[in-house]
């Protein structure tokens, strides 16, 4: 810590003070007492700690004022740092922390940023973290208070070397001590988990020869399923096709018998039309054998009616006639539209059959094609049938070969990866040598630096050697000019004496003459002469030494300045030694690495990893090629029948249609026979009687002549003879309607005949397919029962490759697991190598270790450095000595373990004896060790400061350890 400016307000003994400490190397605080020079002090101490030799809190606070506050400004290490205490009267205290942000030049001030915490407690803990120092120390150590020099010697023992271990921040030590412990501690429970996890690793990989065996069993049970699976799927594809075959001759037995069902509808309607056709014929012929009489009736009725007519006629006028006429084209109409309705259906059906037979006819043009394809998806089937026998063969064989290529990959990858972390290693450790040659470079400048900061911290020895000779020179002439101004004014006083009459001789005291008294008086004048001589021969060299000792000063304070750096020379010289050594260590590594880099290249490029995998991976891809199998020929296969397909179901369609073409065929004539007796009834209409009635009527109308009476006589005889004109019209109706009932029949019996013929033909054909189906037995039991067996044997199939899966994954689970265990020894070995390391570390920066090699290697150095200032203070009459360990005071066995203590002895012509038994001036003499602490600013520069852990490692832990240590 090294102050640079201090400002207090209301402080003590001072209203408003402000010190600029910059600049400063040693400051002297001259003043009467009560000036306030251990104010200043106090005031540094209060602002810090908030501590001070005040009993009272408000002690502090100057006269009647109501606050005081102190404004400090330090740096420590390198850093500037600012405490702001200020007091109010019977009120708290506040404090503020602040850290620099850097030097405005603008204002020539530090722009600071706040470190206060939430509260005074955890504020002043910030601040003793970051000055490393707390009060006790601090007052036992660099500031002495008035009056309590001896305060350290004071203490107990224990306290003396607990402030000692605060001076060389041993606190330090523990806390690494400490983390070390907690690093134990957590790489013992990490090497506990891993074994743990180990143990039940190596009881899960104990499986695996088990489920090597156990794969291989599934793998040889799973061929034989698939080879079964196919032999059943063929057999199945057998019986299928014959059930094909069966249900088309079904389809076709059943088609025809619908085709006999409808013949034989046409037949019985057929029958019943040639019956009526038959009585209908019988009618006409008992009306046409009563012909004659017939006629007769009718002429007579006829002459009477036409002579009614004629009277009727001329009553009923031309209206009756009229409607007659209607009545008659009426008549004419209805049947003229009935044959055009029936020829019209006829020509309609016609022209579905001519459109069916078209239709058809473009189906059985493509019979050929079908032929052809039926015969290429046999083909197709057949190959398809040996590409799936090859499946079977190849399937295993392309597992197998993707297993190895997979495992082939795995171990490129791990060789790569391998060599990725070599070459990365190679390329770090290629830097770090890159950076040797800088290295020795920057050690041979610093090393002559060192070199020349040694050279002129020897001349420095040697100007504080002839400072501290020519010092003891001057304190000498000092004293030698103080005995000679008491040899001066005694003899001052004695020429004073010889003035006075009747003095005696100063000499004899002897009353003198004149003669004597003048020997006595020029005597004395050469005496006093001598000594002024004397005492300008002192001035002159008391001069000449002060002079000399200014000069050594100066040159003394100009090698010091040059010499400031030299720690951080010393300490930067042996970090480069360090990294060069780490260096060179690391050049046989180097090499090592790149051997094996060379090596998995080499692996690398010539694929010589995995050997047997290879050479099986080999011989797989010759068989492959053997077999000659490919999934896109095998799915171009099945492609093939799937596309050819449609041959059978265009086979099935041509047969159906040359059937229903047959059918067609043989009903175009039937309606063109139809249609041709529609078109003579249509011609046989216009020559009808009725169309000649109509005739007759209009010339009735004509020629009419009407007579009432003979009219009313007539009608009396029409009404008699009424009867004959009924049926003279069957008659004429049977005359006319019986040629055609004539035809009807023998077209019925045509159509009756023809329909027989088909009814035996169709006959024959369901006896022959009855029989085909008797001669086929059922099988779709046996269909049902093989597919059952498929569906068996593919849930059996499934549920083996499902367990050959478990297995599989299994067994990779187990080759992650070899993996994790591998990697987990290997970070067991990690943590128990940790483990014993900062074990060691424990040790190592315990009391036992470190701390108290510090304290045994500093405390010969403190006891030499005190005894050097004792011996000078006491005239070699006193000695110091410090016991750092020592038996209990109750102790009686000699093997009871040493306490740690801190005793000051101190030694002199009686014996030696604790500090403590002594008193008044004893003490006085030992407390001298306090101002023996600027001596650890002066610590041996080649080890650095007492507290460097790197130093001590040196002495305490092997090389091996020092490199994870550090």
């Amino acid at each position: 810590m090294i102050p640079l400016h201090l400002s207090l307000k209301n402080f003590l003994s001072y209203q408003q003070v402000t010190l600029d400490l910059r600049g400063l190397h040693t400051a002297c605080i001259c003043g009467s007492n009560g000036a306030g020079k251990s104010s200043l002090l106090e005031s540094i101490t209060w602002v810090l700690w908030g501590q001070s030799r005040a009993v009272a809190e408000d002690d502090v606070i100057h006269g009647r004022e109501a606050e005081a506050q102190v404004d400090f400004i330090f740096e420590n290490h390198h850093q500037t740092y600012r405490v702001l205490r200020s007091r109010h009267r019977k009120q708290t205290t506040s404090l503020e922390f602040q850290v620099s942000q850097g030097f405005d030049p603008h204002s020539q001030s530090h722009q600071f940023r706040s470190l206060t915490e939430k509260g005074l407690r955890s504020t002043q803990q910030r601040i003793n973290q970051t000055l490393k120092l707390d009060y006790e120390t601090f007052v036992n150590s660099a500031y002495l208070r008035q009056g309590r020099a001896d305060e350290f010697m004071l203490k107990k023992p224990s306290e003396r070397k607990q402030i000692l271990a605060d001076l060389l921040k041993l606190q330090d030590y523990d806390d690494l001590a400490e983390r070390a412990k907690d690093k134990v501690r957590d790489y013992k429970a990490q090497a506990t988990v891993l074994e743990q996890s180990l143990a039940l690793l190596a009881q899960q990989l104990a499986t695996v020869s088990t489920l090597a065996e156990d794969c291989a069993a599934l793998q040889a049970t799973i061929a034989d399923l698939q080879q079964q699976q196919a032999q059943d799927q063929q057999h199945l594809q057998a019986l299928q096709q014959q059930q094909q075959e069966q249900q088309h001759w079904r389809q076709t037995l059943d088609w025809q018998q619908q085709q006999q069902q409808r013949l034989g509808q046409l037949l019985a309607q057929l029958d019943q039309d040639l019956a009526l056709a038959e009585g209908q014929r019988q009618q006409l012929d008992q009306i046409l054998a009563q012909g004659e009489t017939i006629s007769q009736g009718y002429d007579q009725w006829q002459q009477l009616q036409s002579q009614e007519e004629i009277w009727n006629q001329r009553a009923r006028g031309y209206q009756e006639a009229s409607q007659r006429l209607q009545t008659l084209q009426q008549q004419y109409q209805e049947q003229t539209h009935h044959l055009h309705q029936q020829r019209d259906r006829l020509q309609q059906q016609q022209e579905q059959v001519q459109q069916q037979q078209a239709s058809l006819q473009q189906t059985l043009q493509k019979k050929v094609e079908v032929a052809v394809a039926v015969q290429t998806l046999c083909l197709a089937r057949d190959r398809l049938q040996q590409l799936d026998q090859l499946q079977v063969q190849v399937t295993p064989l392309l597992q197998r070969q993707t297993q190895i290529q997979l495992q082939l990959q795995a171990s490129r990858s791990r060789h790569s990866s391998r060599l990725e972390q070599v070459q990365g290693q190679l390329q770090h450790l290629d830097q770090q040598k890159a950076q040797w040659t800088r290295l020795q470079q920057e050690l041979e400048q610093i090393q002559q630096r060192s070199a020349a900061l040694e050279q002129r911290q020897g001349y420095l020895d040697q100007v504080r050697e002839k400072g501290l000779e020519r010092r003891s020179f001057w304190e000498r002439l000092k004293a030698h000019h103080r005995d000679h101004e008491t040899q001066l004014e005694e003899l001052d006083q004695k020429i004073a004496q010889l003035q006075e009459p009747g003095m005696p001789c100063p000499l004899c005291d002897r009353p003198l003459d004149d003669q004597h008294w003048e020997i006595v008086q020029q005597q004395q004048q050469r005496d006093r002469q001598d000594i002024l001589d004397l005492i300008w021969v002192v001035k002159d060299q008391t001069a000449v030494s002060e002079r000399e000792i200014q000069v050594l000063r100066q040159e003394y304070r100009q090698v010091e300045q040059e010499l400031q750096d030299y720690g951080s020379v010393l300490e930067r010289r042996g970090q480069l030694q360090q990294q060069l050594r780490a260096i060179e260590e690391v050049e046989e590594q180097r090499q090592a690495l790149a051997t094996e880099a060379e090596a998995l290249a080499y692996i690398l490029s010539q694929e010589e990893f995995e050997p047997e995998l290879q050479q099986e991976l080999r011989h797989l891809e010759t068989t492959l090629a053997t077999l000659a199998y490919d999934d896109r020929t095998h799915a171009l296969a099945r492609g093939e029948v799937d596309r050819w397909r449609w041959g059978e179901i265009r086979q099935a369609e041509i047969q159906s249609a040359e059937r229903q073409y047959q059918q067609l065929e043989d009903q175009r004539p039937v309606l063109a026979t139809q249609l041709h007796q529609l078109q003579q009834q249509e011609v046989a209409l216009a020559h009808s009687p009725l169309h000649q009635e109509m005739a007759q009527v209009r010339q009735n109308l004509e020629e009419l002549d009407y007579d009432l009476d003979r009219h009313t006589q007539l009608r009396r005889s029409l009404r008699e003879a009424q009867g004959w004109q009924l049926r003279y019209q069957e008659l004429v109706q049977a005359q006319q309607t019986y040629p055609q009932v004539q035809e009807r029949i023998q077209s019925l019996g045509q159509q009756q005949q023809l329909r027989q013929q088909e009814q035996q033909e169709l006959q024959g054909q369901l006896e022959d397919l009855r029989q085909r189906l008797g001669m086929v037995p059922d099988l779709q039991g046996d269909l049902d029962r093989s597919q059952q067996q498929i569906q068996h044997r593919r849930q059996h199939l499934d549920q083996q490759l499902a367990a050959l899966g478990r297995l599989q994954q299994q067994q990779r689970q187990l080759e992650t697991l070899g993996q994790q265990q591998q990697q987990q020894h290997n970070q067991l070995h990690t943590c128990r190598h940790q483990q014993r390391v900062h074990q060691e570390l424990v040790h190592a920066f315990g009391k036992n270790g470190i701390q108290a090699l510090l304290i045994e290697n500093l405390l010969p150095q403190l006891e030499s450095e005190a005894n050097k200032i004792l011996s000078r203070l006491s005239g070699n009459q006193l000695h110091v000595q410090f016991i750092t360990q020592r038996a209990r005071r109750n102790s009686r066995n000699s093997n009871d373990k040493l306490i740690d203590t801190l005793d000051i002895c101190i030694a002199d012509v009686r014996g030696t004896r604790p500090y403590e038994t002594y008193s008044g001036g004893g003490r006085r003499f030992g407390s001298i060790l306090p101002f023996v602490w600027p001596w650890l600013a002066s610590w041996p520069s080649d080890r650095g400061h007492p507290c460097n852990c790197w130093w001590w490692m040196r002495a305490l832990v092997p090389r091996t350890r020092r490199a994870a240590i550090a």
